[in-house]
């Protein structure tokens, strides 16, 4: 049985197995490995894992990076540059409703992947054919969505930190608002957004730790017995375990969560 390796290419969410071979990798090591597409450059992104039916080899490993290899990346790198200024401006010629994210060349510069975001399907026939006369190249366009656009594109977030989807997330997982009403964050959609303008990724990080510690808990709104007697419950800080109860009035204490369950318990008895 052989041992495969789960290989990123041009950094967007397209993964491929490849047989390990003879090859000493670890994960993140750059490799040249051969796809469907050419000879493309590849980030190991998974261990080495005994093959499954459904885990099927579709890239040939030729080699670890080399010096050599590093330097035709920063040549096809600079041809990157310049077939985007030539596809802006063919796809401006066209009047194509269309926002270009990249361009990028397999590593033999036998096909030039075009990435774009639009809102409305695009007719890119002809716009294909102008760019194959002029780069000489297969052209391949590939429209993505917003939060593959921000992988691919990068920047800050609101915490500071290079945005997750850049920097280590793999795949996207659903976000939804449940999410951050589980977590009592604001509900407003604007604050809870990302750069691509969908619900960020890291509202999804916790939630499960906050459903958890939930999960024995009365809810809000409901009556528990407190210390100081009956009150409604109006607030739940999961993280330094401390609930508010309301007795009316305005009239609020706050409780740490353990004086609130052991008071119920007995109270149950």
């Amino acid at each position: 049985m052989p041992m495969l390796v789960k290989v990123m290419l041009r950094k967007i969410k397209e993964k491929i197995y490849a047989d390990i071979g003879h090859f000493d990798l670890r994960l993140y090591d750059k490799i040249i490995i051969e796809t469907e597409h050419g000879i493309e450059v590849g980030i190991v992104c998974e261990k080495e894992k005994n093959a499954k039916k459904d885990k099927i080899p579709t890239g040939k490993i030729l080699r670890k990076i080399t010096i050599e290899d590093k330097k035709r990346i920063a040549e096809n790198e600079r041809g990157n540059l310049k077939a985007q200024n030539v596809v802006i401006q063919k796809a401006k010629d066209r009047n194509l409703d269309m926002k270009l994210t990249r361009v990028q060349y397999t590593f033999d510069r036998s096909k030039l992947f075009v990435y774009y975001t639009s809102e409305t399907r695009v007719d890119f026939r002809e716009l294909i054919k102008d760019l194959g006369y002029v780069l000489k190249t297969r052209i391949q366009m590939v429209q993505i969505g917003v939060r593959d656009e921000a992988k691919i594109v990068g920047g800050i977030g609101t915490c500071g930190q290079i945005l997750c989807c850049r920097n280590f997330l793999k795949d996207f997982n659903s976000v939804t608002m449940d999410m951050a009403k589980e977590q009592d964050l604001s509900l407003n959609t604007i604050k809870l957004s990302g750069l691509c303008g969908r619900l960020m990724c890291c509202i999804s990080y916790e939630n499960d730790t906050y459903r958890d510690a939930k999960k024995d808990l009365p809810g809000l709104g409901e009556v528990v017995l407190t210390p100081e007697g009956k009150a409604k419950l109006v607030a739940i800080d999961c993280i330094r375990e401390l609930l508010t109860a309301d007795f009316g009035d305005k009239e609020f204490q706050v409780f740490t969560i353990k004086q609130i369950t052991d008071i119920n318990k007995k109270g149950d008895k």
